[in-house]
């Protein structure tokens, strides 16, 4: 994904996109995966000669993350660029599958109606689901010989 997407299907969400946020989501586009936010101020500054303290790189990619261009993978503590904020359509609830070997993620689709019956088994065992979101720890086809 380019730069120049991302940044023109802002302009039309009317997303503000201020230098620091352009300079972060910089280097998210230029990753080949999911970045902790100390990772990400480790591109910056290597690539755009730029230094964020951390808690500014956190601060961004809340708002980013509001905006719908990134996801945090909880289970590993990192962001990842959205990979369907350039659709038009309604999407299916996010699946990260995450490979465990060279920590590629892919992420895919889950129907709502799964995610209902999840929170309604969650329900009937006492618990409140409070994020839809699903981490799948996998092995890549790459990593796994196939």
């Amino acid at each position: 994904m380019k730069l120049s997407t991302v940044e023109l299907i802002c302009r039309e969400r009317g997303i503000r996109l201020t230098e620091k946020r352009r300079v972060i989501l910089s280097a998210m586009v230029s990753a080949d995966g999911a970045l902790s936010a100390y990772e990400i101020g480790d591109v910056c500054r290597e690539k755009f000669d730029l230094s964020f303290p951390p808690m500014s790189i956190y601060r961004i990619l809340e708002f980013l993350q509001s905006a719908g261009l990134v996801h945090k993978l909880l289970l590993a503590n990192k962001f990842i660029l959205c990979s369907h904020f350039c659709c038009d359509h309604e999407h299916e609830v996010p699946q990260f599958l995450i490979c465990t070997k060279c920590n590629a993620v892919k992420e895919v689709g889950v129907p709502k109606q799964l995610v209902k019956n999840l929170s309604q088994g969650a329900e009937s065992a006492g618990f409140k689901m409070i994020s839809p979101q699903l981490e799948v720890q996998c092995i890549c086809h790459s990593c796994s010989g196939q």
